[in-house]
């Protein structure tokens, strides 16, 4: 649901006019992306734990799961589902609290995670880690990790 946002302009002649801002779509849509980064990044250092949706452990799709629905979007359940449902982007057009899937292709997406932002000469995500290297663990990593070798990481939007 949209707020409307109201306030008074002085006119010209000292009339006031009270004016109504509704926010677009776009502005939601970019709300709740926002806020799901904010959720998963929250969840810092939370156990991975295959089959997981949180609040206390997850896996790769939980934790994009339960970000997105803490702020009213259920998505698919797991990484495929999700890249299927989701409004597909190019990497120039990713916006932070995207999707990110790593997959062989887009009919094999085995991962999930979500767009933190690109730094350091780098696109970043946060994301349920199922390798020892990073402790089995949600956190933020370079995209980069994900895509050595074959994989390729493709992008996918959700809106309000």
């Amino acid at each position: 649901m949209n707020r409307i946002t109201k306030f008074t302009v002085p006119a010209v002649v000292g009339w006031g006019l009270t004016l109504a801002l509704i926010p677009t779509d776009a502005h939601a849509a970019s709300t709740i992306r926002s806020k799901a980064l904010s959720t998963a990044a929250a969840q810092k250092y939370d156990p991975y734990s295959p089959g997981a949706a949180g609040p206390n452990a997850f896996d790769c799709s939980g934790l994009t799961y339960y970000s997105y629905k803490q702020h009213g979007k259920t998505l698919p359940r797991t990484a495929q589902g999700q890249y299927n449902k989701s409004s597909k982007v190019s990497a120039s057009n990713r916006k932070v609290g995207d999707l990110v899937f790593i997959g062989r292709s887009s009919g094999s997406i085995y991962h999930v995670g979500i767009y933190a932002g690109f730094k350091d000469g780098k696109g970043w995500m946060w994301n349920a880690n199922s390798g020892s290297y990073r402790g089995r663990k949600v956190v933020k990593a370079p995209i980069k990790e994900y895509t050595a070798g074959s994989p390729k990481a493709y992008y996918g939007r959700f809106n309000g």
